[in-house]
């Protein structure tokens, strides 16, 4: 069986709104800011508009860093890029004055250390630059501490959500990661082994007898079983395309040099379109309907690219159908 690891990455930048804004300002100040609504409830993580209402929400109010765990859960494997890297308990802490739950991690010995309403208190991190991870975790609160009176909603203070001196913070780069063993199927496994002897291979459906490349082992129109092995290719015909402007991280296209197209390709017998790049050609002078072939390289698994095959441009109505 093909096994692989598989990791999707990439950043996400986005502006903050005025609320937004406010409360990573002030995590970055060490200050936790919620948002009230129309009906006196106290929200912590603060939002731009009422869940209950859709009414927009600018009310500010400061909380307090100590709140009670509302609930719980275990993680003894932190995976990295995790809060801690012990193990650690992520809680659902309502802070005091406040009528929602944030979720954070708990640093606690173990799961024996940990309960549904037991007291904690935000522990700050070291360096701070207006993200949640400003607040490195949560910590069990002192006992000394622990039966000082909560604050309530109504006692918290308001905020102007400005913090002299300092500038606000306008916006964030979340860095969204996923980690994970591929393991494909029967049909994408004989398709992969088919590619290492550069062999192009799809699947029919035995309902409306489309050939689907790369093979999904069902077919997902009708919704049946494909098993017979169809050889497509290995010439195809440009469908859509786009110029990438921007270079890639990837290994993959790292030394690729922008721009270059990348492109729909209906492979020769096939009824869906795969994706490819194309090269031996200026990126200005690729079109829908170019005749493409595959290139390969020396003891790769799929072809490197696609270039032109000389041959004329095939005619609208022949691919009009796989746009």
């Amino acid at each position: 069986m093909l096994r692989a690891p598989l990791v999707v990455e990439f950043p996400f930048t986005r502006s903050l709104g005025p609320v937004q804004s406010a409360f990573l300002t002030g995590l970055r100040e060490r200050t936790v800011l919620g948002v009230r609504t129309a009906d006196g409830k106290v929200l912590v993580p603060p939002v731009e508009y009422d869940p209950a209402t859709a009414d927009e929400l600018r009310d500010l109010v400061e909380v307090a860093p100590t709140g009670t765990v509302t609930t719980w859960a275990w993680n003894p494997e932190p995976r990295r890029g995790q809060p801690l890297a012990t193990p650690f308990a992520w809680v659902l802490v309502r802070l005091d004055g406040a009528d929602t739950a944030l979720l954070h991690a708990l640093d606690a010995p173990g799961p024996d250390g940990v309960r549904t309403g037991m007291r904690v208190r935000i522990r700050w991190a070291a360096e701070r630059t207006g993200a949640i991870t400003d607040i490195a975790c949560f910590e069990p609160e002192a006992e000394a501490a622990a039966g000082a009176a909560a604050v309530m909603p109504s006692q918290v203070r308001a905020h102007s959500g400005q913090f002299v001196g300092v500038p606000p913070v306008d916006g964030i780069v979340a860095h969204a990661r996923l980690d994970y063993t591929y393991s494909p199927g029967r049909a994408q496994s004989q398709y992969l082994h088919a590619l290492s002897g550069r062999r192009t291979v799809g699947e029919r459906c035995p309902a409306c007898r489309k050939v689907y490349v790369p093979p999904r082992g069902a077919c997902p129109t009708c919704g049946v079983a494909t098993a017979e092995q169809v050889e497509v290719g290995p010439r195809g015909t440009v469908t859509t395309f786009c110029i990438v402007n921007i270079k890639a991280k990837a290994p993959a296209n790292a030394a690729v040099e922008v721009p270059y197209v990348y492109a729909h390709i209906a492979l020769d017998g096939a009824d869906l379109a795969l994706h490819a790049r194309i090269a031996g050609i200026p990126y200005d002078r690729v079109r829908m309907g170019l005749r493409v072939e595959p290139v390969w390289s020396d003891g790769a698994r799929f072809p490197d690219h696609y270039r032109p095959t000389g041959e004329p441009d095939a005619d609208y109505d022949t691919y009009k159908e796989l746009l």
